[in-house]
């Protein structure tokens, strides 16, 4: 044993321990103990928790455990105490045979961390086997003309023990006839013969008996006997003689059955029948050996009749017998030692032991997954096996000890990438052609949750028309989690803000389960233009994870507000009004003006005016501006017209369906001299913005002379650049995205305008079709715009009459001279009323921007600016 504790250690015992501990952790953590064979039940082998140092509180909690291939009954440990003792009778003879070393291999496991250590107990022999011959008589046939000094071969014994407990001593009891010769040969074994020392006479002593006896080496000695009867025969006194004692053949495992191993050659003095000569085995050969040989007893060949196996058997020792045919038969022994050569037949065996699977995804470096044993029955280089893995990342093969191998993590997984590894664990031998054999290990990869949900895009632009019903879906967030099972479960929720006064929560929600959002409530665009709020997506993971998405929804404008009137300016209440007109004023003259606003806006909100005709079919002298509801005389009126006028102005919206209002004015013709003073001095009221109004029309006309020069250039200068440069696109290409059009307050300045090409079999693509989308917040870049998706004008009712040249002139004027160029008016504050869009924006005094008047697409561009007691219409043809 490692360990011997007779009372306290002494310093050299003491520094022996270190020493052997050293040499231990030196040797990848191997212990020795060894014991005798025979050993009783409880028999003490070593302390080995001591020996390993662990403490013997934790081999209970650490699953401390002991596994043996073949023999794990054989020795247990006391968990109280940390004593390996003997559990089970050890006989050395039936573990190892006769091999000259014989150990009990066994694996230690512990947990927490996993430690594997290798212990190996060395069973000692001791003398319990005594000699024993084959029978208990050996019956030997001797002539009575033997010369003296002649030898016989006698049996010896066998002692299953080894070393010198095996080692055999003869003597033989006392004769005056023979004595006992013994010579050893270098195979150990020892051969016995009986030499005559005095000549034999038949009539004087037929039959002799002797005691042969075998004393072996051991404490105490054993013996065992066999009685030798010695027959006296008569007449043939020479027996075959072999020409060498030993014959010695070495043979390959692989030698194929029927291969010749030797021929045996004896010869017999004797004449005639007495010296012919008949080859057997010995009558006490193992059954082993006659499976595998066999002697032709003629020719005394000895041929291969089975196959060798290294493995099993190393060498064969044969005892072949020759005797004559006389009479009585005389015969001879020899020797043949075969030795069997190892060829690397065996393949490595392979045996893998899980231990931590499946494995997850955020195991530290270095974690053992594996415990592999590999093994090779063949000797030598043939014996010998490395181990090699496949794929090499993200594991490795570390050797623990001799042909012990752990498979380790080398590298950090990533479930979402690769959620099973399959590996090949590949053992191959050193032999020439080397054999190797594999072994398949499916590492799964337990998930971890370290994904968070992820939408596919940060922002989602919706349309909804207004007067929506309540609980009306309209769109379904979607978020993917890489994760699995729980982990990848997503839950959607509102990020509650407030809007205005009101909870977010109370214009929409989103289903926890699906990501559809409804809205709960009725939207109004004069109220709600845009409501942009965040969807959060969490997962059920532990800790959870979660990310947002932004939704923008813009509500549509409906047809759903009637235009309203507006007071006139002096007098009357609101729809129905009177002017005093003198009867000698001339075509043109402006006698009233109905006034009038849409809270919609775009189409919805752009007016026009009709004058309704007079009962009975009457021609009336007046008419009234389609869209700027001044009402003028159409001719010179004199005496024969009628002093009183009722006019229904019917104003009527652009909306589907028109939603209309009407207007009642009361004309009265009266003489010149009898106008109120009143009238005389809202004439002279108006005769200021009459003269401003030909100030300001000057300026506009230079204003469109300049822009229409600039327009004409530009058209030629682009026109010349686009026929010199070669074509990139295909005919159906996308083209390039420009932002043209107004925000929902009336400023172009984030707004979007897309531009896509009309694909055609008959002609080359167009490119002057173009879609508006309301405006977007100042916040939004270039590349987010541009991941809006495209608008559905089908949803909010505007035409789609696009396709015209007002467009087409609109959106270059507006890329060529940007949002830098003015107009300046001498006059002083007023503001634009956006006929498309419905907004009235005030402006400082004197300065405007040009692009607020292409606010939208139509057949005609149009620009109302409201000034003082007079709405003036301008309007771009």
């Amino acid at each position: 044993m490692v360990f011997s504790r007779r009372g306290g250690l002494g310093a050299q015992d003491l520094l022996l321990s270190l020493l052997l501990l050293a040499a231990w952790e030196m040797g990848s953590g191997q212990l020795h103990y060894s014991i005798p064979e025979e050993a009783k039940h409880g028999t003490f082998v070593g302390r080995i928790a001591q020996d390993l140092g662990l403490e013997l509180a934790e081999l209970v909690p650490r699953l401390f455990r002991m596994a043996s291939k073949t023999h794990g009954d054989l020795l247990e440990v006391n968990l109280q105490n940390g004593i390996l003792f003997v559990n089970s009778r050890i006989d050395r003879e039936e573990l190892c045979g006769r091999s000259a070393e014989c150990s009990i291999h066994l694996e230690v496991i512990v947990d927490r961390p996993l430690q594997v250590f290798h212990v190996e107990v060395k069973v000692k022999d001791i003398n319990d086997n005594p000699p024993v011959f084959r029978g208990r008589e050996q019956i030997i046939f001797i002539p009575e003309s033997r010369l003296l000094d002649s030898r016989f071969p006698i049996e010896g014994a066998a002692d299953a023990d080894i070393g010198v407990n095996a080692l055999l001593a003869y003597t033989l009891s006392p004769s005056d006839y023979f004595s006992l010769d013994v010579q050893s040969s270098d195979e150990l074994s020892k051969s016995l013969w009986l030499e005559l020392r005095k000549s034999l006479d038949r009539e004087e002593t037929p039959e002799l008996r002797l005691l042969l006896t075998a004393t072996d080496g051991g404490k105490p000695e054993l013996q065992g006997t066999v009685e030798l009867l010695i027959t006296v025969l008569d007449v043939n006194d020479n027996a075959p003689l072999f020409d060498q004692a030993v014959y010695r053949v070495h043979l390959l495992e692989t030698t194929a059955n029927g291969t010749l191993v030797t021929t045996l050659n004896a010869s017999d003095a004797d004449e005639g029948v007495n010296g012919e000569v008949v080859f057997s085995f010995d009558s006490g050969i193992s059954h082993d050996i006659q499976e595998k040989f066999k002697v032709d007893s003629s020719s005394g060949e000895i041929r291969l009749i089975d196959k060798l196996d290294y493995e099993e058997t190393k060498s064969y020792e044969i005892q072949v017998k020759a005797v004559d045919k006389g009479s009585p038969p005389m015969s001879n022994h020899c020797k043949v030692l075969v030795k069997v050569l190892d060829v690397n037949d065996n393949a490595p065996e392979l045996a893998v032991t899980s231990l931590y699977l499946p494995i997850r995804e955020d195991a530290p470096l270095s974690t053992v997954i594996a415990l592999i044993t590999v093994s090779d029955r063949d000797s030598g280089a043939n014996g010998q096996v490395t181990c090699s893995l496949m794929p090499h990342v993200p594991f490795k093969l570390v050797s623990t000890f001799k042909n012990y191998y752990s498979l380790v993590l080398d590298s950090a997984l990533d479930r979402e990438s690769l959620s099973v590894f399959e590996l090949v664990v590949t053992a191959r031998d050193g032999g020439s052609p080397s054999l190797w054999a594999t072994a398949s290990v499916s590492v799964e990869v337990a998930d971890v949750n370290d994904n968070a949900p992820a939408f596919a895009q940060p922002e989602y632009t919706v349309f909804v028309k207004e007067n929506n019903p309540p609980g009306c879906h309209i769109f379904t967030v979607s978020a993917r989690d890489a994760d699995a099972q729980e982990n990848a479960l997503v839950s959607y929720s509102l990020v509650e803000r407030r809007v205005g006064e009101r909870a977010l929560s109370s214009y929409v929600s989103v289903h926890a389960e699906s990501g559809k959002v409804y809205v709960l409530q009725p939207l109004d665009h004069e109220e709600l233009e845009l409501l942009q709020f965040q969807v959060s997506a969490r997962d059920a993971g532990m800790p959870p994870l979660g990310s947002n998405v932004t939704l923008q929804v813009f509500v549509l404008d409906e047809n759903d507000n009637a235009p309203a009137l507006l007071a006139p300016r002096v007098g009357g209440t609101s729809g129905a009004f009177s002017e005093l007109v003198p009867r000698l004023v001339g075509a043109g003259h402006v006698v009233a003006k109905v006034r009038a606003v849409d809270a919609d806006s775009g189409y919805n909100a752009w007016l026009s005016y009709e004058l309704q005709p007079a009962a009975g079919g009457a021609r009336i002298p007046f008419r009234v501006g389609l869209y700027t509801g001044e009402i003028s005389t159409t001719r010179v009126l004199d005496e024969a017209d009628l002093s009183r006028y009722r006019l229904l102005v019917l104003v009527k919206d652009h909306g589907e369906p028109a939603l209309t209002a009407t207007a009642t004015v009361l004309v009265t013709l009266v003489e010149s001299g009898q106008t109120p003073k009143a009238s005389s001095r809202a004439s002279v009221g108006v005769a200021g913005p009459e003269a401003a109004l030909v100030d300001v029309n000057v300026y506009l006309i230079i204003a469109i002379c300049a822009v229409s020069s600039l327009l004409v250039l530009t058209l030629l200068l682009y026109t010349a650049l686009r026929c010199s440069a070669p074509p990139t696109e295909g005919a159906c290409a996308p083209g390039k995205p420009t932002l043209v059009c107004s925000s929902a307050v009336g400023s172009w300045s984030n707004s979007q305008q897309r531009q896509q090409r009309v694909c055609s079999s008959e002609g080359p693509p167009k490119t002057d079709l173009m879609a508006f989308s309301p405006g977007l917040p100042p916040s939004l870049n270039t590349s987010e715009r541009n991941e809006q998706p495209e608008a559905n004008w089908d949803l909010s009712g505007n035409r789609p009459e696009v396709q015209n040249q007002g467009v087409a002139w609109a959106t270059f004027l507006l890329k060529t001279l940007g949002e830098n160029f003015f107009l300046h008016l001498p006059a002083s504050g007023g503001s634009w009323h956006c006929l498309a869009c419905g907004s009235i924006t005030p402006v400082p005094a004197s300065v405007f921007t040009f692009p607020s008047f292409l606010c939208y697409y139509m057949p005609s561009l149009f620009l109302s600016f409201i000034r003082g007691n007079h709405h003036w219409i301008y309007g771009l043809l």
